[in-house]
């Protein structure tokens, strides 16, 4: 099983290849604290104050 993985850029978490599938990037980490799962973005007020606009697994902080 690979380890997951998370974006820099948008912090997406994906266990796949090397590109993040939500924005293309190639600037991805292993290091990463928390995991934030958001399952309905238009109500959820996490993703709100967070300005996330998918579902999806988010790290909420990447090194």
């Amino acid at each position: 099983m690979a380890k997951p993985k998370a974006c820099k850029i948008c912090n997406t978490i994906f266990e796949e290849g090397e590109k993040c599938p939500a924005c293309d990037s190639r600037e991805n980490t292993e290091g990463f604290k928390g995991r934030i799962v958001i399952l309905n973005p238009e109500k959820s007020e996490v993703a709100q104050r967070l300005h996330l606009k998918n579902k999806g697994n988010f790290a909420i902080k990447t090194r």
